[in-house]
């Protein structure tokens, strides 16, 4: 979802990828959910880390605490950060109780990209 709303918020400034300690499927709750908001996810892929380890990046972000403890170093990233937020595809329940932590992760996720951005954006005074 992160991917998604990066690139979508940021209208393609930023190449965005996706990558899990422990990549598996696109989560068809997270593809739903990120289909309210009119973004499609359906073509994205869960990429291994191991294949992004040697490429530079401006930033590196982790999105959640999993991710931030077995996350290796990316030695060519400029700048990283962790944005803690739960994961939405350990929680257990009826579908409907699991769309609706998908959907409070994705508005939570989109609310702290477009603050990012907004910030990011700022001219510095003069």
């Amino acid at each position: 979802m992160a991917q998604g709303l990066f690139s979508h918020l940021s209208d393609g400034t930023y190449d965005a990828h996706s990558a899990g300690v422990s990549p598996t499927t696109v989560n068809p709750l997270a593809i739903c959910a990120m289909r309210e908001i009119g973004i499609d996810i359906s073509h994205h892929t869960s990429d291994s880390i191991d294949q992004y380890l040697n490429r530079d990046f401006d930033l590196v972000i982790t999105v959640c605490d999993n991710a931030k403890e077995n996350c290796p170093i990316f030695p060519g990233a400029k700048n990283t950060r962790h944005w803690p937020f739960e994961d939405p595809a350990d929680v257990r329940g009826t579908e409907e109780e699991r769309m609706r932590v998908f959907r409070k992760v994705r508005d939570e996720i989109r609310d702290k990209i477009a603050n990012f951005l907004h910030n990011s954006t700022k001219k510095a005074p003069r």
